[in-house]
């Protein structure tokens, strides 16, 4: 059995996931990918789907919580 994939939601910041998962494109081409990688979540990345930091440089906000 693989393990559980996490994705956690960072404060002001990217997607993390890390666990055995597949990232697809619209076409399922397949990303490559580590155990352990971080998406955009502000869309300014130039390196999307995934993050490049550029949210620090922009200040983006936004610190959801589960309810």
């Amino acid at each position: 059995m693989s393990e559980k994939v996490i994705i956690k939601v960072n404060d002001n910041g990217s997607y993390r996931i890390t666990g055995d998962v597949e990232l697809v494109d619209a076409e399922g081409n397949v990303f490559e990918t580590k155990s352990s990688f971080s998406l955009c979540r502000c869309g300014h990345s130039s390196n999307k789907p995934f993050c490049d930091g550029t949210h620090k440089k922009i200040g983006f906000e936004s610190a959801p919580r589960a309810k």
